[in-house]
């Protein structure tokens, strides 16, 4: 099985990762042998996750939350779908499939 998941580091900023040892990850993490993002972060702290099937999918699920706002993130967090919904819908209004010169 293979995990994605959200940290909240000490900044207040989140982490998404992912995946094929959950519990071995978050004690690398709090023994600061991670690098990067999170190396000037610490403590973080797991605040969510979620069982994959393959690691293609974890990776997916990762990139595909990566891209998502704050409050997207948070409402994910707290299982508010309908917020998480809405907010989907409204990012894809504001996204433009081209350009179009107007002069």
């Amino acid at each position: 099985m293979f995990w994605v998941y959200i940290l909240r580091c000490a900044d207040g900023s989140y982490y998404t990762g992912h995946t094929d040892d959950l519990e071995r990850r978050m004690a690398q993490y709090q023994a600061g042998e991670c690098t990067g993002y999170t190396a000037k972060r610490l403590p973080v702290e797991f605040v969510w996750s979620q069982e994959t099937v393959t690691r293609e999918e974890a990776l997916s699920a990762e990139r595909q939350i990566k891209g998502w706002s704050r409050n997207k993130k948070e409402a994910m967090m707290r299982g508010d779908w309908e917020v998480v919904s809405r907010l989907a819908q409204s990012q894809s209004a504001h996204t433009s499939t081209g350009s179009v010169r107007t002069d």
